[in-house]
């Protein structure tokens, strides 16, 4: 088959499909992104121009809208210069929430889509207005009305719908989903695996050195802010690092803002470092930035207790992954976690907006080994029965199937 994959970030979550698919050696496998210096074996790259820069001529509820609309045009252009060269596809996959599917039909009217769909904005029940140190502005219902304009243009587009997990497709209208299939994403259960070892002896990890005796506690995120409870975790470390001098805590994520708004000044890090400032010994935790897959694999299977904190919003890859690493994860209480984490059987559940709750959670981990080595087993369990790679990519190539007829 000749498969079209439109992404901004190439290979973005199609990265498994696209390995099998090309280990198949029997499809012709095209994707247009923006400049991006990854590749896949087997994965030809059109590289599109990016969108626009935004104007503050536009107004601000529809800058999104105008970049999604510039995407669409640039991916438009590109697969039209495609088509002129002969190339017209059997199916094409893609993300329906940065724009880049919207006129792809306009090209080729006959070729099936199926999308991906992330996340559906609403004013109550999910992230928004979630937490109360960060009220939401007086605008908020008609920025999230507008923000959904690129999802209901997708809906009302043909084509098959994908989501990746049950709470996901809630945040959807009633509506839609029907026409949207909940296909789980599995991990490598080969590479993320337990490697008990590491908390034997001393390793080095993002370039601190771990002695077996300490007691590592882990956080990963992409960017430390909010949404993702970095404001939370650093006002559960002084409870935590008075109860335990043998605690080390390592932070992954970068200084951006990938979900939410900025701080008013400086990075969320920066922010929070002076909230705590001379409650903690800070010689004890150590923000690691971003760091190389294969350490943030390593950071996991040493971590004594791994803290995942998130809104009511979509569930990180890191969450997957650490429940198939077999983490005795201490969790955020919240729908999107839950869909994974049963409580006190594949990890403990917290509330988000208490510190002292989620430091007591890590602490009861710390103190009680036969407890954390009953998540540990469950955590990973769950992986293996729920997180197949093989099951997800049996799941994605029916539901190719099924679009194409």
């Amino acid at each position: 088959m000749r498969y079209l994959v439109l992404h901004q970030n190439f290979p973005a979550q199609f990265l498994h499909l696209l390995r099998h698919l090309a280990a198949q050696n029997k499809h012709d496998l095209v994707f247009i992104t923006e400049a991006q210096r990854h590749s896949v074996e087997g994965v030809r790259k059109v590289v599109r121009a990016g969108p626009r820069a935004a104007s503050n001529a536009w107004h601000p509820y529809a800058r999104e809208f105008e970049l999604a609309m510039s995407r669409a045009e640039m991916v438009a252009r590109s697969a039209f210069s495609l088509k002129q060269l002969g190339f017209t596809p059997d199916i094409i996959l893609g993300h329906h929430g940065w724009g880049e599917m919207l006129h792809v039909n306009d090209v080729w009217p006959d070729t099936p889509l199926l999308g991906y769909h992330e996340y559906f904005y609403n004013v109550e029940g999910f992230d928004v207005g979630f937490d109360p140190e960060f009220p939401s502005p007086a605008d908020m219902t008609a920025r999230i009305r507008i923000k959904n304009a690129i999802n209901l243009i997708a809906l009302a587009n043909p084509g098959l719908g994908h989501t990746p997990t049950h709470f996901q497709h809630s945040t959807y209208p009633a509506w839609a989903r029907d026409r949207l299939e909940v296909l789980h994403e599995g991990v490598n259960l080969d590479l993320c695996c337990p490697n008990p070892d590491l908390r034997s002896r001393m390793v080095t990890l993002a370039g601190y050195k771990v002695r077996p005796e300490e007691k590592l506690v882990t956080y990963v995120v992409r960017d430390l802010e909010p949404y993702r409870g970095f404001h939370v975790i650093m006002r559960a470390l002084p409870r935590l690092l008075a109860a335990r001098p043998d605690v080390r805590v390592i932070l992954v994520g970068g200084d951006g803002v990938s979900y939410g708004f900025k701080p008013p000044a400086g990075t969320w890090r920066e922010h929070m470092q002076n909230e705590i400032a001379g409650a903690v010994d800070m010689s004890r935790v150590h923000f690691a930035g971003r760091v190389p897959y294969e350490t943030y694999l390593k950071l996991l299977q040493r971590s004594d207790a791994h803290v995942y904190l998130t809104y009511p919003f979509v569930a990180s890859w890191s969450l997957r992954e650490a429940m198939a690493v077999g983490c005795a994860i201490v969790g955020a209480d919240v729908a999107p976690v839950r869909e994974f984490i049963t409580h006190r059987k594949t990890g403990l559940l917290v509330p988000f907006l208490k510190p002292d709750e989620i430091a007591d959670g890590v602490l009861e981990l710390l103190e009680d080994q036969r407890l954390a080595g009953r998540l540990r087993r469950g955590a990973r369990v769950w992986a293996e029965r729920n997180l197949q790679m093989g099951a997800y990519l049996e799941g994605y190539e029916a539901l190719i199937r099924k679009a194409v007829g």
